[in-house]
């Protein structure tokens, strides 16, 4: 667990383990914003605990930058009964539904016991998801009290429901994993390989040039590497069209194309996904 490091003025971030997931804290004069609350409620109240060591301001804002469950299964931790007054939970409108007998869930559910060991077992027996009930169509402006955080839809990308917290008083974009910093870019079972280059285009156009960027794992990163991530990112989408117009089936398009990365089966989903969006299976 790293320390609290004030990325602007007033601007917090700090990454926690597991999965290195990046939280950031809004100092306003009214309250705090907290963009995303990590993995369990166990550790978003750890979550809690630790910002009581940075301000004494209450947690009244509680934005979720997609619906990933280590960027929001956290979120309980700050409302009642363990937070009172509870927090707002905004998110973005696209954010699915949670059923706790989805097949989907309960896949996931049996992958993170797999792979996290037995100590998950008490934070998911304790789970509870608290989606956010204030949902963003395509922007929201929040007061803090003394100064702004702009919750915008930029586009599709790492999922449907990506939402970046832009704060112009201080230059910095909380972006969610649509920006990954300390690991490669995330091609999921949600995401839009293909939308995904434009909409880092928008996130560009929306910020300035000076602009920090905070990921959703990893340190703050700058302009350079946001432009670094859409030149990444736009080269998959162009070999996922590229293969598709030459005829190469899906089952054998990761295997025959030439890809970023040693290990071809990271593009694996992003191959899938990008192939129904171009047969119009997937709108």
């Amino acid at each position: 667990m790293s320390a609290w490091t004030e990325t602007a003025e007033a601007v917090f971030t700090r990454r926690f383990e597991p999965v290195n997931i990046t939280v950031t804290a809004v100092l306003g004069g009214d309250g705090v914003l907290v963009a995303d609350t990590r993995c369990s409620v166990q550790e978003g109240r750890e979550l809690r605990a630790e910002l009581t060591k940075l301000t004494p301001l209450p947690v009244r804002w509680v934005v979720n930058t997609h619906t990933h469950f280590d960027h929001m299964w956290g979120n309980a931790a700050f409302d009642a009964p363990h937070q009172i007054p509870p927090a707002d939970f905004w998110g973005h409108e696209n954010m699915p539904d949670f059923d706790p007998e989805d097949p989907e869930f309960l896949e996931l559910r049996d992958y993170i016991l797999r792979e996290g060991g037995p100590e998950w077992q008490p934070k998911l027996d304790e789970l509870v998801v608290r989606k956010p009930d204030h949902l963003v169509a395509r922007e929201h402006v929040l007061d803090l009290g003394g100064r702004v955080a702009e919750l915008r839809h930029v586009g599709r990308g790492h999922t449907d429901n990506d939402l970046v917290v832009w704060l112009p008083d201080a230059a910095v974009a909380i972006s969610g994993d649509l920006v990954e910093q300390s690991g490669p870019v995330a091609f999921g079972k949600d995401s839009f390989p293909l939308d995904w280059p434009e909409t880092l285009t928008v996130l560009a156009a929306l910020t300035t040039q000076d602009t920090t960027y905070v990921s959703g794992h990893g340190d703050p990163a700058d302009r350079g590497f946001l432009q670094g991530q859409q030149e990444f990112v736009t080269s998959v989408a162009q070999q996922i069209k590229n293969l598709h117009a030459d005829g190469v089936p899906v089952e054998r398009a990761v295997e025959v194309g030439s890809w970023p990365y040693e290990d071809a089966s990271w593009f694996d989903n992003a191959v899938k996904r990008g192939y129904a969006q171009l047969a119009g299976e997937l709108l």
